[in-house]
């Protein structure tokens, strides 16, 4: 097994950046459809709009899961290049593939939250459906 280096658990740094950032942007569009689906609801209280605001609830928990997972995985890459830098290679290696292991599970964290948002479009589209058909 080749050596775990410095250079290698930087390489994550980037991909988790990025995929921060994008959690972050949906994370704040939530933020905004929340305050628009309660301005929605407090005038007209549907159907729809109560399964919106389920399914966004389901939603924002998975975006806060999914960063909270993605920023223990650059602590961890952090702690990693530590234990490099102080010699203590077995110890780094383990916690790098925690690191890679936390980043994997907000990844399918992210996965499950699309299944989900695809879901709620359904919710709109089934609605639009039944307004066509009458």
């Amino acid at each position: 097994m080749p050596e775990l280096t410095l250079i290698t658990p930087t390489l994550l740094f980037s991909a988790v950046s990025l995929i921060l950032l994008a959690y972050t942007n949906r994370f704040l569009s939530y933020a905004q459809l929340i305050r628009i689906l309660k301005e929605q609801y407090t005038l007209k209280h549907d159907s729809v709009t109560a399964a919106q605001i389920k399914n966004l609830r389901k939603r924002l928990y998975l975006t806060r899961n999914m960063q909270i997972f993605g920023i223990a995985s650059l602590l961890f890459c952090v702690v990693s290049m530590l234990l490099i830098y102080i010699r203590l290679q077995l110890a780094a290696e383990y916690v790098f593939v925690f690191a890679l292991l936390l980043f994997s599970i907000s990844l399918c964290l992210c996965m499950w939250e699309l299944i989900i948002s695809v879901n709620a479009l359904e919710i709109y589209l089934d609605d639009m459906e039944k307004k066509t058909e009458k």
